[in-house]
């Protein structure tokens, strides 16, 4: 008997690690300190995948702040490509910076784009009281004077508040360099100077505004910048497309795995998403969460990151930012 009971322990640690998949001891890696999007990203499908039973054992969520994903964008590539087990969050600011080249050496390329699960975008937010009913208006008071339309938005030159700016002169026929543009903190602070009245526009993000305008803020849309109106409590609100304007920013949340984790592993991965999303309580976390619906898996995604990267050096060549080679 007790020559039996090793070689017995043996033989299920060969049987349980032979059995051991990619959903088993699943990690996800949020780019940032505990708090914000990639956090919330992370905890979707922490809760998501646990809820709906596609994993055996509840998620780890770690942080692994610096750059806006630069550092676990490299520490996956090039310390933990194979981990099968392990998913990264990463958003539109991820994509938007890997095309102004600032993950280091590393590119669109050197990574396996897994899932887009949700997304918000981008909106052109003024004061109740603004004079401009339209984006219309908006942008016929900026050709008139540049000088008197100051926008407000949440980070500094290059961002996507930014970039959301610099799109709405573009569209006005001006170069972003004219635009009166005032960089705030964060979001909240934005939409404090724009009810104070010391700031015109806050190229902002819809859902942040959908839940300002329900606490009691008293701001407007002029337009989300979707390819379609959104769902809920802003379904009246019209794009910037429906108003003549070809302006669209989509903010994506979705995952992304190592370079090195092979396709059996991967194909497991884009299944369960795909299986995960398509439910009720799905759509109900994320709608909790304030992301709108944009679901995308496997080499869809990774035509649509790849697309959107070109886009944004594009973008960024245009308005003289630095673009990764």
């Amino acid at each position: 008997m007790n020559l039996r009971t090793p070689l017995a322990a043996a033989l299920s640690l060969a049987t349980s690690l032979a059995l051991a998949g990619p959903l088993d001891k699943t990690e996800c890696i949020a780019p940032a300190k505990p708090g914000g999007g990639f956090d919330l990203t992370c905890k979707l499908a922490q809760s998501a995948l646990m809820d709906g039973k596609y994993i055996p054992d509840p998620m780890r969520i770690s942080y692994m702040p610096g750059g806006i994903g630069a550092v676990a964008y490299n520490a996956i590539v090039a310390q933990r490509p194979a981990e099968a087990n392990t998913i990264v969050a990463f958003s539109g600011g991820s994509l938007l910076n890997l095309a102004q080249g600032k993950f280091g050496r590393y590119n669109e390329n050197d990574v396996r784009w897994l899932a887009a699960i949700g997304a918000d975008f981008g909106a052109v937010i003024v004061a109740e009281n603004s004079p401009f009913k339209t984006l219309a208006d908006l942008v016929a008071a900026v050709k008139a004077d540049p000088t008197k339309v100051v926008f407000g938005a949440g980070g500094t030159v290059g961002s996507q508040d930014w970039m959301k700016a610099a799109l709405t002169a573009k569209a006005a026929g001006l170069s972003p360099k004219t635009m009166r543009f005032v960089a705030f903190e964060g979001g909240g602070e934005a939409l404090t100077a724009l009810q104070g009245g010391h700031v015109q526009v806050y190229s902002g993000d819809a859902s942040e505004a959908e839940e300002q305008i329900k606490a009691g803020a008293k701001i407007r849309l002029l337009a989300v910048l979707a390819d379609k109106r959104l769902e809920g409590s802003l379904a009246k609100v019209p794009t910037a497309k429906e108003q003549g304007y070809d302006i669209e920013w989509p903010i994506i949340r979705g995952y992304y795995l190592g370079p090195k984790v092979s396709d059996a592993d991967y194909k497991v991965w884009t299944d369960t998403f795909n299986k995960m999303m398509a439910t009720p309580a799905f759509e109900k976390l994320r709608a909790e969460r304030g992301l709108f619906p944009f679901a995308k898996t496997g080499s869809e995604l990774d035509a649509y990151v790849k697309q959107r990267v070109a886009s944004y050096r594009t973008l960024a060549g245009e308005f003289g930012l630095n673009v990764a080679k």
